[in-house]
């Protein structure tokens, strides 16, 4: 049995790590929710487990906390139009973070937030994937 993944990332020094894990996680436009209310934004996909040996992904829930805004930029208007995460970036702003995903296709959320405060955990257990995700430089 393979360990599920439960991480959280409390400060910019700790997002180019998860950055890393959820890079190439398939994820349905649909499949986000921004909770004004909460100040959160969650997002389920398929996450490529980097971490491991073969070439496996799992079900994982994105959440990001302390969220005053989100801006959706180049969003696809179809729920079931799927992206691939490749980074989540960060950069220190006036009043707090600026914390960007970044998606295939020029897609992006860009979320004001008080504070860095990220969890990543799986959620079913891996499945082998049919590829290895390859990047071009």
């Amino acid at each position: 049995m393979t360990e599920a993944l439960h991480i959280r990332g409390e400060s910019a020094d700790d997002v180019p790590a998860i950055s890393a894990l959820v890079q190439d996680m398939a994820v349905k436009a649909g499949e986000l929710a921004w909770l004004p209310a909460q100040r959160r934004l969650a997002l389920v996909g398929n996450r490529f487990r980097w971490e491991a040996k073969d070439a496996t992904r799992v079900r994982s829930a994105l959440r990001i906390d302390h969220v005053r805004s989100a801006q959706r930029l180049d969003w696809p208007p179809d729920g079931a139009t799927v992206l691939a995460l490749l980074a989540i970036e960060t950069a220190i702003e006036m009043a707090g973070e600026r914390l960007t995903l970044v998606f295939s296709g020029g897609a992006a959320l860009r979320l004001e937030a008080e504070v860095i405060d990220i969890s990543l955990d799986d959620i079913s257990g891996p499945w082998g994937a049919s590829s290895r995700p390859k990047h071009r430089l």
